[in-house]
């Protein structure tokens, strides 16, 4: 078996000084957006698939990767209708995103990202994944999935997304920093984490680079409010 994304990795990251995110999709997330096989149970083409992207954890920290992202925006979306049936599902679908990081070094740095959905269901298993970061769709929302995430005591950092990555519509410094003034009234500063809301690419690149530096300067704004040192 042949590493899929470690080429792409390093080749982003000779260009930057700053840490680049290596980026996979979750075992469940491929198993939900997959044609699984009906002779195998579900949970165990999970657990397979975890180990699989184990292995692709190992050789991007090999490569020098200090920030691993797997994404598990399809976790919610496989729970099953049956309430009976939820809490196993949950239980496998966390056994195996662990599986699939618990091989990432104590100072790799360990994100996952969920799309919208109704998380108040399954937050204790969002909780359960003990990623380090969990990133958001948020964007297009008012802050009652941030304040569903404090009031269950969510303890790791969050990144709730800042602006709609699925509009060409490059979002305003102001409108931003209006954003994360939002998101502070529900977490504090060192537990949030600035991000758009989902990947970029269905954008072209001037109005991704043009949204992404305004997004910039308005956390270097609210910092400054903030009397925060700037980050690395």
């Amino acid at each position: 078996l042949h590493d899929m994304t470690v080429r792409e990795f390093v080749v982003a990251q000779s260009l930057t000084q700053k840490p680049v995110k290596g980026m996979l999709t979750g075992p469940v997330t491929i198993l939900n957006w997959s044609f699984p096989r009906k002779d195998i149970s579900r949970k165990d083409q999970a657990l397979q698939l975890a180990l699989c992207l184990r292995d692709e954890v190992a050789d991007l920290e090999r490569a020098g990767c200090r920030v691993v992202q797997m994404d598990e925006p399809a976790l919610r979306e496989g729970m099953p209708l049956k309430e009976q049936n939820k809490d196993e599902y949950l239980q496998w679908a966390v056994d195996a995103f662990k599986l699939s990081t618990a091989v990432a070094k104590p100072e790799t740095s360990v994100h996952t990202h969920m799309c919208y959905a109704e998380f108040t269901d399954c937050l204790d298993a969002i909780m359960a994944l003990d990623a380090d970061v969990n990133s958001i769709e948020n964007a297009r929302s008012g802050n009652e999935t941030l304040e569903a995430f404090k009031n269950a005591g969510y303890r790791k950092d969050l990144g709730p997304g800042t602006y709609d990555i699925h509009s060409p519509v490059v979002p305003a410094v102001n409108d931003v920093q209006q954003k994360l003034q939002e998101f502070l009234s529900c977490m504090p500063p060192e537990q949030l984490v600035v991000n758009p809301d989902c990947g970029l690419k269905t954008r072209k690149w001037p109005e991704t680079i043009d949204a992404l530096r305004n997004m910039v300067h308005a956390t270097q704004n609210v910092r400054s409010q903030l009397s925060l040192e700037p980050t690395t």
